[in-house]
């Protein structure tokens, strides 16, 4: 996890207007590229790459959390909010933008599959909600 990375997520948090909110921004900023980051025909060293971002993640928000916490965040319904926020939607396509925003319903499938091969959870509700609304919005945008 290069220093360029760590400087893009964090200009991401500091968009929020309160610790909480400033936290779901970190949350999601570094999860999109956590994501992201698996869509290489590269062979990736998952012990040094959570190794990197679990460091980064404990020096930027303190102990408690973890790349695993922050995926399972992702998977969960608070994600909504977040990435329906016109402030960090304004934020990571400003600070990120080699993950368009556009990759957002993308990957936040990827991780809900992931999420149901390992835990076997019920995939439905809200952020699978999200993901479809996302999907009729480009389909309805694409028609016109």
């Amino acid at each position: 996890m290069n220093p360029q990375l760590q400087e893009k997520i964090l200009a991401v948090t500091h968009c929020g207007v309160d610790r909480s909110e400033s936290t779901g921004f970190f949350r999601v900023a570094l999860g999109l590229f956590y994501l992201s980051g698996l869509m290489t025909k590269e062979t990736l060293d998952f012990d040094k790459l959570d190794r990197d971002f679990n460091r980064f993640i404990y020096h930027s928000i303190g102990k408690g959390h973890s790349i695993t916490s922050i995926l399972q965040y992702m998977s969960g319904e608070k994600v909504v909010p977040v990435v329906e926020s016109k402030r960090f939607l304004r934020a990571f396509a400003e600070h990120c933008p080699e993950v368009p925003i556009e990759n957002i319903p993308f990957l936040l499938g990827l991780n809900l599959s992931v999420a149901k091969d390992i835990s076997k959870i019920d995939v439905r509700g809200p952020v699978a909600d999200y993901i479809e609304r996302q999907r009729q919005l480009r389909e309805a945008a694409e028609a016109n």
